[in-house]
């Protein structure tokens, strides 16, 4: 049970930088002097760290274990965004953020394997929920700051000495990592190209992309949309903006209830169209509505993740699942590199008008890939 609280505590620890760009760039690029396109590159700099990371995640876990990679990914973060407050020109910023993205991808891959081969699917929701905890307290805590008179800066040294901190309680907890042997789990582990060619990998790995090109261009820019589009006040927009994530947060607590009775397939499939049903109410000329919107979009996309991450080693095998989670967690992260460059470029030359129809297309895109899952599952087991 302790070993599960500080992996929960950890996953409280890959979010909290998480949000804190977007939520930070409306004060942070008119004090550093930056278009607003720039945010994207920032963002994207971070994600391509994380896909390096994420790719090699499998040899590295190997080597070291769960636990000193875990540790060595909380004090990169750490660092980084220490360095993120010092920061004042956007050459820095991308040095920064390169460590900021390698201490993500390894760290991520790692505790969503441990927990899908040792603990049940409602554990992989709460997991994800405190990513969310995370990711709620980074926008929050730079509120604070900037209402404290403090800038954006001393909520980017808040958050590095809040890693600090966690990095110092897994320094502790050491000794009570260890890769534990799974029940049944007999087969050789697989490596990347091996996976590779499994039938329905690269479904899944769309499913990935698909996913986190929704939510990075939502956690990014639908603030901006609210403002621009809708006419909303920036303070209530970020207000908006924030309660997104905590939707996703509480969908995914409650997620780890809702497990007792449905299956992984079921809580995706039933997210996804929460979420088209979300996009509908996201056009509604009523700014407010559409605030609203992006709380209902959070909840819908709260058990996507956790769950398609957690019926991997049934889907694929117990000895293919390190490999494909790490190349699952890859080609989330290109979804998040790809994804803030290219709404920011359109954003500044057509504006943002056109956001809800990404995110329909990214979802429907997302219903298609994990339909071909379920039926490719469904024709194993017969």
């Amino acid at each position: 049970m302790a070993l599960l609280i500080i992996i929960y505590v950890s996953f409280i620890s890959l979010g909290l930088p998480d949000a804190v760009l977007g939520s930070a760039w409306p004060v942070m690029h008119v004090d550093l002097g930056l278009p607003l396109w720039s945010a994207g590159i920032i963002a994207a700099t971070t994600s391509m760290g994380t896909v390096i990371s994420a790719l090699f995640s499998t040899k590295v876990i190997a080597r070291f274990g769960t636990g000193k990679v875990t540790l060595t990914s909380v004090l990169m973060t750490a660092l980084a965004l220490v360095g993120f407050s010092f920061s004042h020109h956007i050459g820095l910023l991308l040095i920064f953020a390169l460590p900021l993205g390698l201490g993500a991808g390894s760290v991520d891959t790692a505790l969503n394997n441990y927990v899908a081969l040792h603990y049940k699917a409602r554990h992989m929701s709460w997991l994800h929920s405190f990513w969310g905890v995370g990711a709620s307290l980074g926008p929050a805590i730079v509120a604070l700051a900037l209402a404290l008179g403090y800038s954006y800066r001393g909520g980017y040294l808040a958050i590095g000495g809040l890693q600090l901190m966690l990095a110092i309680i897994l320094a502790l907890s050491l000794s009570r990592w260890r890769d534990q042997k799974v029940r049944g789990g007999h087969e050789e582990s697989k490596g990347n190209r091996e996976v590779l060619k499994v039938k329905g990998v690269g479904s899944a790995l769309m499913t990935f992309f698909l996913y986190c090109a929704l939510e990075i261009a939502t956690g990014l820019w639908a603030t901006t949309y609210l403002v621009q589009v809708k006419g909303l006040d920036p303070t209530k927009a970020a207000l908006w903006g924030g309660l997104y994530y905590i939707g996703i947060t509480v969908g995914r607590m409650l997620s780890g209830f809702i497990t007792f009775r449905v299956s992984n397939n079921q809580m995706t499939f039933g997210g996804l169209a929460l979420c088209l049903t979300s996009l509908l109410l996201f056009l509604s000329p009523n700014a407010n509505v559409a605030g609203f919107a992006l709380v209902l979009l959070g909840l819908g996309s709260a058990p996507i993740f956790p769950s398609m991450i957690h019926e991997t080693p049934r889907r694929f095998g117990v000895g293919a699942s390190q490999a494909i989670i790490g190349l699952q967690m890859a080609t989330a992260y290109v979804g998040n590199t790809v994804m803030p460059p290219l709404v920011g470029a359109l954003a500044s030359t057509v504006g943002l008008v056109w956001l809800p129809l990404l995110q329909a297309l990214l979802v429907l895109g997302m219903m298609g890939t994990v339909g071909r899952l379920m039926l490719l599952q469904k024709n194993r087991s017969l």
